[in-house]
């Protein structure tokens, strides 16, 4: 049994655990949190997965679906839990503002996301080289002979080139070498219907939004607004397009919320996308994420004038905060 594996069981003292991913959760967190729980399984550990929040897009939902994952929603199982469950942070970390703390304690992380904020768990196993979380989970199947049955090979592999952008971006070796091992356990139709599906017809209303108010800042440098409670999956989308555009290679894309502002942010010239977003949004909510690609949430509640005064402060901490990092980088 590999050291990981074999630390993440002596860190389970119940025979029940609860996974839980973060708030909305995309193919990797569902990928992840369901590998895990077949994971545990097979070592005699009943797990329930929750999370707080909503599953937005329609190829997350089918894949659910089609498997017959069964997640639990937080407001389900609130009154259940108790103050010495045990917590497994699955695609996320304790402290994170895209994750709810709930009864129970967080007893282990696994994660591919930067630490941020450090906390203290029995066993944790945080990776920011990783491009997928699912393949950190799906190593524990390989490199420990854990029989893995189709359906979780098809949710991991969906889950990695989710998160990798078809192993476009973030991509690591053990991202190959995991996908390399599932992809022929899977029905590879099935990876083909769901990565063909991403987008429903009422979602082209948020890429027309951004696209009219698209900004470009200092030649590369994009801002723009999603629309009124946009999707958080669908503002990640919006970001990931403008992207592509060629003379865009850092852009901030948002949407504003019933509580607050959602923010996705993406860069590919080498700036790190999650500690600038922390460092913009610092004071005002909160955010991070990788080098390439980062969120954050700022909660506001005010009138239409405060909250564009709030938008151009924060366009502005952006600004300043690439500005001094290209400065810094000799870009």
């Amino acid at each position: 049994m590999t050291e990981n594996l074999e630390k993440l069981l002596k860190a389970i003292t119940h025979k029940h655990v609860y996974i839980q991913t973060h708030n909305f959760p995309d193919p990797d967190a569902i990928a992840s949190a369901y590998g895990l729980q077949q994971l545990l399984k097979y070592f005699d550990v009943k797990a329930t997965v929750c999370y707080q929040g909503a599953i937005e897009r329609f190829n997350t939902n089918y894949i659910i679906d089609k498997l017959n994952i069964k997640f639990s929603k937080l407001v389900d199982i609130n009154e259940a839990l108790q103050g010495d469950d045990e917590v497994i942070l699955v695609d996320a970390q304790k402290f994170n503002g895209n994750i709810e703390d709930i009864t129970g304690e967080e007893i282990a992380s696994i994660d591919h996301h930067p630490i941020f904020i450090p906390a203290e768990y029995r066993f944790a196993d945080i990776r920011p080289e990783v491009g997928a979380c699912a393949s950190m989970i799906a190593s524990y199947f390989f490199d420990n002979d854990v029989p893995m049955d189709n359906k979780t090979a098809l949710a991991l592999a969906f889950g990695i080139r989710s998160d990798t952008a078809k192993l476009s971006r973030g991509v690591s070796q053990l991202d190959m070498d995991m996908l390399n091992k599932l992809f022929p356990l899977c029905d590879k139709d099935v990876i083909y219907y769901l990565e063909n599906s991403e987008l429903e017809f009422s979602d082209l209303q948020a890429y027309a939004k951004a696209t009219e108010s698209i900004q470009l800042y200092d030649g590369n440098v994009a801002f723009a607004f999603a629309g009124e409670n946009c999707q958080e999956a669908l503002v990640a989308s919006v970001s990931d397009f403008i992207l592509s555009l060629r003379e865009v290679s850092f852009c901030v894309v948002y949407s504003r919320k019933n509580k607050g502002l959602k923010y996705s942010v993406r860069s590919i010239n080498g700036l790190d996308a999650g500690r600038i977003t922390a460092k913009s949004l610092a004071g005002l909510g909160s955010g991070g994420g990788h080098q390439i690609m980062a969120g954050g949430f700022v909660p506001f509640t005010g009138t239409d004038s405060q909250f564009q005064t709030l938008v151009e402060t924060i366009r502005e901490n952006f600004l300043q905060e690439v500005r001094l990092a290209k400065e810094n980088k000799n870009l």
